[in-house]
């Protein structure tokens, strides 16, 4: 039977911890759970938000509808063979849980997504990625409810349609499907590391590691995000609020006059990739706070909430850090955390 919870406080489900309450609110504990209530006249007649680790949203304003969290969470092998191993993670599992038992078993794939936080069902949505990895290149297949019908669906990793920080389920399918699990390939026995992105070798030697394995590399990137990144659970926070904007060359290199300092990263002969958060620094918001709400003193990728902010500070601040860097780059940082 499902048990529904009426305004219902958001506080402890989302890293920004922002208070904000559902109208309706009801847990996933089982694949019947989902059906029972894919078929239920509340999710019929209701607005309905799909909560996973509540890692990448920033609620405005109390929902006045149905807040579903997903807590599916099992992981388990489901075949394998000389070379790869097939897992299949439910969508409620916590990323970094997935993450850990990939290197407790040697196999390689995910170590550079080490302590992202969130699910692994919110993960394939917007294609997390980190330090020279994205997780399309580890999905397989995906199986997801369809909302309108109720009928489970299997994604190809093609179908999925993965971009930069992009998917199907943000795009043309955005609210028609609810992600139950993904199944992911991973190679069991690694013969190289992607460690040329960020600070990874100099991590590596600092931390003394020399014998390289998927764990090390695993601490390494631990270290690093320890090192920048705030502790949700002491400061609220949803990570990076801005995807690192992508350039066409002309414009880069027209900018590299103006700021010749400025970074890129190629990613084809066309485009060029700016960090976001060098983009935020050089406006001068790295480390400044307005009231209970601010930019990280370590990284000016990452808002925070000191206390007890409302989302539509947190949102207004990060208009403001918009307009700044549209005024003095002529670019148009997008968030990449989910408004609500």
């Amino acid at each position: 039977m499902i048990s529904y919870k009426e305004n219902f406080s958001l506080k402890s489900l989302n890293t920004f911890g922002i208070d904000a309450k559902a109208r309706y609110y009801t847990e996933v504990n089982s694949v019947l759970d989902l059906i029972n209530i894919l078929s239920s006249e509340k999710f019929k007649t209701c607005p309905k938000f799909i909560l996973g680790g509540g890692s990448n949203v920033l609620f405005t304003d109390n929902y006045n509808g149905l807040v579903i969290h997903i807590k599916l969470n099992s992981i388990e092998k489901i075949a394998e063979d000389e070379r790869f191993v097939w897992i299949k993670s439910e969508a409620g599992a916590k990323w970094h849980d997935l993450v850990m038992f990939t290197i407790e078993n040697n196999w390689s794939g995910i170590e550079n997504l080490s302590l992202i936080p969130g699910s692994v069902g919110a993960a394939p949505m917007q294609n997390i990625g980190a330090y020279g990895v994205e997780i399309k290149e580890t999905v397989d297949s995906l199986d997801a409810y369809e909302i309108n019908t109720g009928a489970l669906k299997t994604f190809t990793n093609a179908e999925c349609k993965f971009g930069y920080r992009d998917s199907i389920f943000k795009q043309e399918l955005k609210d028609k499907y609810i992600i139950a699990s993904v199944t992911f390939k991973f190679n069991k026995n690694p013969i190289s590391f992607n460690l040329d992105y960020g600070d990874i070798k100099k991590t590596l030697g600092d931390i003394k590691i020399e014998d390289l394995k998927i764990k090390t590399v695993s601490d390494a990137i631990i270290n690093i995000r320890q090192s920048k990144l705030p502790d949700p659970k002491i400061i609220g926070n949803a990570g990076s609020f801005f995807k690192n904007p992508e350039l066409e060359k002309d414009k880069f290199e027209n900018l590299k006059i103006k700021f010749p300092d400025l970074p890129g990263y190629i990613l084809s002969d066309e485009k060029i990739k700016v960090p976001a958060g060098w983009l935020i620094e050089k406006c001068g918001w790295k480390g400044k706070k307005i009231g209970n709400v601010g930019v990280h003193e370590k990284q000016a990728l990452v808002l925070v909430n000191y206390g007890s902010a409302s989302g539509a500070e947190v949102w207004d601040l990060a208009m403001q850090i918009q307009k700044s860097v549209k005024e003095k780059f002529d670019i148009t940082l997008h968030p990449e955390v989910n408004k609500i």
